[in-house]
């Protein structure tokens, strides 16, 4: 397995990486079971706009540390920004599998991208102490 060595200039290469956005979702796209219980104007939500781990670290876990350790950050944003669920944009099937085994459910597909949600509630959950 690869290793991390630091280049050149003595600093390490970025392995992994998430960047995130606040959004909004039409309540519509949810459940009917969870819409229901929404206000009428938009929902608002944290996008996941990109996770990735470096080609040469792919098969240390990182992407599932990455996603754990963004979960963890919108957890302490939302007390003081609050947000119904966060978002994914999964590009092909093997992403959207990664995230559903983390519990995010289907909100939206099309083509070959699936929309995916993950409830502010069921964050809480695994990260409360």
């Amino acid at each position: 397995m690869p290793t991390a060595k630091p280049m050149p200039d003595g600093k390490y290469p970025i392995c992994a990486f998430y960047t995130i956005a606040p959004g909004s979702i039409s309540r519509k796209t949810l459940p009917a079971s969870l819409a229901k219980k929404l206000p009428g104007y938009p929902v608002p939500v944290f996008l996941l706009a990109q996770l990735a781990v470096h080609k040469g670290f792919k098969v240390r876990g990182l992407g599932k540390i990455a996603l754990i350790k963004a979960l963890e950050y919108l957890y302490d944003i939302n007390a003081h920004m609050g947000a119904y669920a966060v978002i994914v944009d999964c590009l092909n099937d093997n992403i959207a599998a990664l995230y559903e085994q983390f519990g995010f459910e289907s909100l939206t597909k099309e083509s070959d991208r699936e929309r995916m949600f993950l409830s502010m509630k069921t964050v809480q959950l695994l990260f409360d102490k």
